[in-house]
């Protein structure tokens, strides 16, 4: 089994992951609100995290990888009443089919469960009920909010002190809470909305479905926890606190948050119109290109998302496919693991890299710059083309026929190999198409 080191958010250091029943490992990683259609940074931390999946079980570990749904909340709850539905559940439904589909183009392999909150208002309510047994909660009413003097570690995850919580917390507005602080963990409503519960009718408040759902298939302590930088406070924060105050033992070992996606420089946000989808980026351009410029950057490093920059990425993917997959045909071996790694540097670099904290781009490096050697030695390209596939979850097969995206790079070699044949100089133009296959354009020509 190889040695996997990890950036851990809580202590920022890297250390070498140690599960806590090896060769078991547990992974949760937070999903969506299924109220729109998912964004580009969603499809990043998707991506980032389907690979730690993939390369888990590439090195040797079983691994419970759960990512939930929270089907149940204000937005979806208000866009059922905008488009005049009765059923929040219909809007749930609808973007949850939309995410799937997303996910799957983008080569996503499936969790081992993917629960929902609605599915799991029992495990909530008893997770609730312990708390206040402990102390470590209070009910106002129909309301249940945690106690944050009651747990003295709270801010080690997202490192505030305690005075500095409340400025990025969105804290529940609720002058009888006994700190500004305090979080909801049921809401409730006269109004017999929902679901019943010891304290009436309500409904679980975020940050408790997550611990909830975590102890229902991962048990009291995971290995690793996930999810994108914004969740780090308040939303992991209270996890953290939530389920060590109830269960008084470390709630995950491990934290791991990948970096945002900014649009042009920007922050992506709907107020800014420069809130791009999944569904709007595969309509010109093909999925895969999208997941091999995600893994061009480190999960840690921020993202600056422009066409040029997706423009050079279906370049550069174009060339990998036509010097990884000459022939438009690969075996992909789903057996191939570290066990069978071809006894060669080059090979030994890739994971070496993969294994150093999920290091995608210095992995892709090291194929571009061997490409030549890797075509030369067939053992190690079929090795390769198995950890393309099965780790990085790319597919190197043809690119699908979308709208083309043109640089001025290729436009210029365009250009010079329409002057050569017009000169009939049909070596230099050979050359030039010879250099535009390469960058993963195949020109086909007509009569001068």
């Amino acid at each position: 089994m190889l040695t996997l080191k990890l950036t851990n958010t809580l202590t920022k250091q890297k250390e070498i992951f140690k599960p806590v029943a090896t060769p078991n490992v547990s992974m949760y990683v937070c999903g969506i609100t299924p109220y729109d259609y998912s964004h580009i940074g969603h499809g990043r931390t998707y991506v980032n995290f389907d690979v730690l999946f993939r390369l888990l079980k590439f090195i040797g570990y079983n691994v419970t990888y759960i990512r939930n749904f929270t089907d149940i909340d204000d937005k979806i709850i208000t866009k059922a009443l905008t488009e005049g539905l009765e059923d929040y559940h219909a809007i749930a439904e609808k973007f949850i089919a939309a995410y799937h589909e997303d996910m799957r183009q983008l080569n996503c392999l499936v969790p081992t469960q993917e629960p929902k909150v609605t599915h799991t208002i029992p495990e909530i309510i008893l997770f609730i009920q312990g708390l206040i047994a402990q102390e470590k909660a209070y009910v106002i009413d129909h309301d249940v909010y945690f106690d944050l003097a009651s747990f003295q570690n709270y801010g080690a995850l997202s490192g505030r002190k305690q005075e500095d919580l409340l400025a990025g917390a969105r804290v529940d507005v609720d002058e009888r809470k006994r700190n500004h602080g305090d979080f909801a963990l049921w809401k409730g409503n006269t109004e017999n909305l929902f679901w019943q519960s010891p304290w009436g009718y309500g409904r679980p408040g975020w940050h408790i479905e997550c611990s909830a759902m975590a102890q229902k298939y991962l048990g009291n302590t995971m290995d690793i926890h996930g999810g994108g930088i914004d969740l780090i406070f308040p939303h992991h924060e209270n996890e953290k606190a939530q389920s060590e105050a109830l269960h008084n033992q470390p709630f995950v070992h491990t934290w791991l948050h990948n970096a945002f996606v900014n649009i042009n420089k920007e922050k992506m946000s709907k107020s800014l119109g420069n809130f791009i989808t999944l569904k709007n980026i595969f309509e010109s351009t093909d999925p895969m290109v999208l997941r091999f410029f995600i893994l061009q950057h480190h999960y840690r490093t921020p993202i600056d998302f422009n066409t040029d920059d997706l423009t050079a990425a279906q370049i550069a993917y174009k060339r990998l496919i036509a010097h990884l997959n000459p022939d438009n045909h690969i075996d992909n071996n789903q057996n191939v693991s570290y066990k069978t790694i071809p006894d060669h540097e080059i090979s030994r670099e890739l994971l070496d890299a993969l294994c150093d904290d999920l290091n995608t781009p210095k992995c892709l490096g090291i194929i571009f710059e061997h490409l030549t050697i890797i075509k030369q030695h067939p053992i190690l390209l079929r090795f390769i083309q198995a950890l393309m596939n099965n780790v990085l979850g790319l597919t190197l097969e043809p690119l699908a026929e979308k709208t083309v995206l043109m640089t001025p790079e290729i436009a210029n070699l365009i250009t010079q190999r329409e002057q050569a044949r017009k000169e009939k100089n049909w070596a230099q133009a050979d050359q030039l198409r010879n250099q535009l296959k390469e960058l993963g354009y195949d020109v086909q020509d007509k009569k001068l």
